[in-house]
């Protein structure tokens, strides 16, 4: 894959958060566990936290899976298609990914602001939902930059057949 120390950089920063999220949850979690059950004290919007970082985690953690290729692909059809196929298949997906998670970056954005605006939070504890947003739009826009690389890997590569 192309690499570009700026990318690479950025999506070991958001990796570096998606990890911390998944710190946070795994705490908070555990904590309103032994509050609930052995303390009789359920802690007050743990549900808001879980959901949240989930957001945080997910969305964080998905830029470095695509530079990593590291989602579960199916190549069931590889041997009938052939190398033209998968180059065409390859893509056709990362072109759609372009453009899909384009769209995403920008409604997040748009989001973004429109909670931050307007101070839209959580119902239980009043977590401001525009971070959130706004950490969906960078994801976005990072795992676009991601999938552009691998397309100019892909071209420059061209058909093969041995992948």
């Amino acid at each position: 894959m192309s690499h570009s120390a700026l990318v690479e950089w950025a999506v070991r920063g958001l990796t570096l958060l998606s990890s911390l999220a998944l710190i946070v949850l795994l705490l908070a979690t555990f904590v309103g566990v032994i509050m609930r059950y052995f303390l009789s004290a359920p802690i007050l919007g743990s549900n808001e936290i879980i959901q949240l970082g989930s957001v945080a985690l997910v969305m964080l953690a998905m830029p470095a899976a695509a530079q990593r290729e590291a989602h579960v692909r199916v190549d069931v059809l590889d041997g009938a298609i052939g190398p033209w196929g998968r180059f065409i298949g390859d893509i056709i997906a990362r072109v759609l990914g372009m453009f899909l998670l384009g769209v995403l970056a920008w409604r997040a954005w748009d989001k973004a602001f429109d909670a931050f605006e307007y101070g839209d939070v959580t119902n239980m504890i009043s977590i401001p939902f525009w971070p959130f947003y706004g950490l969906m739009a960078l994801s976005a826009v990072l795992y676009v930059v991601v999938l552009t690389l691998q397309l100019l890997d892909i071209v420059r590569a061209g058909a093969r057949a041995n992948d």
